[in-house]
């Protein structure tokens, strides 16, 4: 169970780095949404899920965003820095649920 907090800091961080991977860390011809963030009780981990589209190979660019973590983290930290102490450290993940979505849609089809 989620506090108050921990949902506050969710949302301001799933805000925060929507923005930062839409405007600053580009990804060519890929569009990345972040689906989910959930931060430990402790407020030192973020769990991201992205959504990725337009591109075939996600791990791919799962990858390339996990080499830009810290330059992810550092955007980050110049947003929240009047509502964190910390920036919590980034952890991503591939956020597959609408991929799963459309292909139970396309066997229901059949």
């Amino acid at each position: 169970m989620e506090t108050t907090r921990q949902q506050k800091v969710n949302s301001l961080l799933q805000k925060d780095l929507a923005e930062i991977l839409l405007r600053e860390v580009i990804v060519p011809n890929t569009m990345v949404s972040v689906t989910r963030v959930n931060v430990t009780p402790d407020m030192s981990i973020a769990r991201v899920n992205l959504s990725i589209f337009a591109v075939k190979d996600k791990a791919g660019v799962l990858k390339q965003i996990q080499t830009k973590k810290s330059e992810i983290r550092y955007l980050l930290g110049e947003r929240v820095k009047n509502q964190l102490r910390v920036v919590p450290d980034l952890q991503f993940f591939l956020d597959d649920s609408l991929d799963r979505m459309e292909r139970i849609d396309e066997l229901l089809k059949e």
